[in-house]
């Protein structure tokens, strides 16, 4: 049956929490195989990507193990990176996710055209791609200069760090060339092969020899750009590969196996005490058992799966259930030993129900997640009160949703996207009485509205644009009495208008600018010309009579009238 099908249909993979086991099901696209197969297609609404037969196919992405930020996302043919794709720097940018590469993929390496990027976002390299390694192209430097150029996969290349320092110079991929630590001292100097290190001297900060390496072997000590030790061990074709240590700011991380540049068995340490010892597979925890700071065993994984707690810096971050060496299942993250989230993981990723909480352990969000962030039905409380609930996409309020004041009165029930109130129908609430309801566009009032008073009597009648009155409307006072009808531009007055007293017309004609009459008990008292809404010049009548005419100074309208 799964060869007939497979061409067609999609195998996808979600890991059951039942027994710890491994669980594959068909998910087909076409309802007539849903009564054979009997799946229930609400179980994959939260995995990213697809598969067939178990191999990445199609759309997908990748995230980081250690901080659930993204670091990859594009196309797959085969489980390979096949097509267009971006890779992110693992650590952010001013809290934003910085592309590290974009461009072609072939069999996982890049090929084609790309760009590769300075964690400021400008661009360190653009151009042409064989092989993963750079065929044709300029690189530069942060301030956008060209600094070297690649023609037919050779070149004589200089690249600088995100402070313009120099950190290697020399022929690519093969060829002399120089790595440098901090103050453009050396760090290697040698031959290279495909851009490995191959045959030279490894040098300290003070200048000593350190290592060698010979045909690609040796056992070496590299450093950061400070100068601190990062790794000390046997190297083989360039790579990691036997015997070999971690460190992290001088602190022992690791000690154990490396092939082909992957941890294969070994320990690892926070704070000089031991916190997993066993095997590795692709540098994920597969087989072997965890402890606490007091060396009691905390956790066992076999084939990369059972019930875990992962420290940071000896402080617990996560506890819950591993899959294939990833979050699979219930668990719960920690920051500073408060519980910070808890709910449902899928290969790493929050996805399905989950809760967030503040430092102080108080509730902040309940609701659905996908591939880590808040997506589709959600709640958000501050101290305990409800003050939105509605849907969410790719972490923000997006699609209807309502708005709650501290004293859990709606304020408002609408459209949202991106976090704003948006496009579409909309109503605005101050202390569960309505104050305004119409349309948004862009995340401001448009169209035909209406606002109201606080005693709910109509407040205002007609257009907006932009959040501000335009065209005609009606404007009525607190008792719900009319009393204007005309038109507006910009929130003002403007055009042909009239005003209301008591029901009767107080004035009428043009508005702002332009000839206008004012009327008390339907009687004419003035006629003439106004000039941003005042007078200049006219004539005053009472009791039918003129009284008065002539030109005007810094008249406001209606000061001087006295009604008889």
């Amino acid at each position: 049956m799964l060869k007939q099908i497979k061409s067609k249909y999609i195998l996808q993979i979600i890991f059951s929490n039942i027994n710890d086991e491994r669980k594959f099901f068909l998910v087909q696209f076409n309802n007539k195989l849903k009564n054979k197969l009997n799946v229930n297609l609400t179980d994959y609404k939260y995995l990213s990507g697809k598969y067939f037969i178990g191999k990445k196919n199609g759309k997908g992405k990748e995230y980081s193990r250690y901080n659930d930020e993204l670091l990859f996302e594009g196309d797959y043919i085969d489980g390979k990176r096949n097509g267009f794709g971006k890779e992110y720097y693992e650590e952010k940018y001013k809290s934003k996710s910085i592309i590290k590469y974009e461009g072609k993929y072939l069999n996982g390496k890049r090929n084609g055209k790309g760009k590769e990027y300075y964690i400021n976002g400008t661009i360190k390299f653009e151009g042409i791609y064989l092989f993963g390694l750079k065929y044709k192209g300029k690189g530069y430097d942060k301030n956008g200069t060209i600094i070297y150029e690649i023609e037919d996969g050779k070149g004589y290349i200089k690249e600088v760090d995100d402070d313009n320092d120099i950190i290697f110079e020399g022929e690519y991929p093969n060829g002399k060339g120089k790595e440098y630590l901090i103050n453009n001292k050396i760090k290697f100097e040698g031959d290279y092969i495909n851009g490995k290190k191959w045959n030279g001297k490894g040098y300290d900060r003070d200048g000593n020899i350190i290592y060698k390496l010979e045909d690609g072997k040796g056992y070496i000590k590299e450093l950061d750009y400070l100068g601190r030790l990062i790794y000390e061990g046997q190297y083989i074709n360039g790579k990691r590969n036997g015997e070999g240590k971690d460190y992290y700011k001088k602190e022992l991380i690791f000690d154990g196996i490396y092939l082909n540049n992957y941890k294969k068995k070994g320990k690892e340490y926070i704070y000089g005490k031991l916190e997993f010892e066993g095997e590795y597979l692709i540098n994920k925890k597969w087989n072997g058992k965890g402890y606490d700071k007091n060396g009691y065993i905390i956790y066992e994984l076999k084939n990369g799966s059972g019930k875990v707690k992962e420290y940071l810096y000896n402080n617990l971050i996560f506890e819950g259930e591993y899959l294939n060496g990833k979050r699979n299942g219930k668990g719960k993250e920690y920051d500073n030993d408060k519980l910070k989230f808890e709910g449902k993981y899928i290969n790493g990723q929050r996805n399905g129900k989950g809760k967030e909480f503040n430092y102080f352990g108080k509730l902040i969000f309940e609701g659905e997640y996908l591939n880590g962030k808040r997506n589709g039905k959600g709640k958000e409380y501050e101290d305990d009160i409800l003050i939105f609930e509605g849907k969410y996409l790719n972490g923000k309020r997006n699609g209807k949703g309502k708005e709650y004041n501290e004293y859990c009165k709606i304020i408002f029930n609408g459209e949202y996207f991106n976090e704003q109130r948006w496009n579409g129908k909309g109503k605005e609430y101050k202390y569960d009485d309505l104050i305004f309801e119409g349309k948004y566009i862009n995340g401001l009032k448009n169209g035909k509205t209406k606002e109201y008073n606080d005693n709910g009597k109509l407040k205002f009648k007609g257009n907006l644009l932009n959040g501000q009155r335009n065209g005609k409307g009606k404007e009525y006072n607190e008792y719900g009495e009319l009393i204007f009808e005309g038109g507006y531009l910009n929130g003002q007055r403007n055009g042909l208008g009239k005003e209301y007293k008591n029901n009767k017309i107080v004035f009428k004609d043009a508005y702002s600018n332009g000839n206008g009459k004012v009327y008390n008990k339907n009687e004419l008292i003035f006629e003439g010309e106004y000039l941003n809404g005042k007078k200049i010049r006219g004539k005053e009548y009472q009791n039918g009579k003129l009284i008065f005419e002539g030109e005007y100074l810094i008249w406001e309208k209606f000061e001087t009238i006295k009604y008889i």
